[in-house]
């Protein structure tokens, strides 16, 4: 052997190395890069459900709440129309028990 083989042996098994090593970090980076992709659309989740909930979920769980509030009140009125001395005449007994019309109709 003489010693240019040996050089460029020693050369290609340093250029394999040195390409073996930039691949490894090649993929270290994407990796990071995928785990930093996954954090970003993680946070971008969050913040949208923080957001539907201030917006939407909130507001519509008052409302409800308020709808029960007003239907416990109407109930309760409603029981007592039987005990109220003027409950032969009462318009408003006369209103619930009529057939109720579709919205806008008179």
């Amino acid at each position: 052997m003489n010693y240019t083989e040996i050089i460029l042996s020693v050369i290609t098994l340093l250029s394999s190395c040195g390409w073996f090593l930039n691949h490894r970090k090649y993929r270290q980076e994407v990796e990071s890069l995928k785990a930093d992709n996954r954090q970003k659309d993680m946070d971008l989740s969050k913040m949208y459900v923080d957001e539907f909930r201030e917006n939407i979920a909130e507001p519509l769980r008052l409302e409800v709440r308020d709808l029960r509030n007003e239907v416990d009140l109407l109930r309760n009125a409603i029981q007592r129309i039987n005990d109220c001395p003027l409950s032969a005449d009462c318009p408003v007994l006369d209103e619930l028990q009529s057939k109720p019309t579709a919205k806008g109709e008179k």
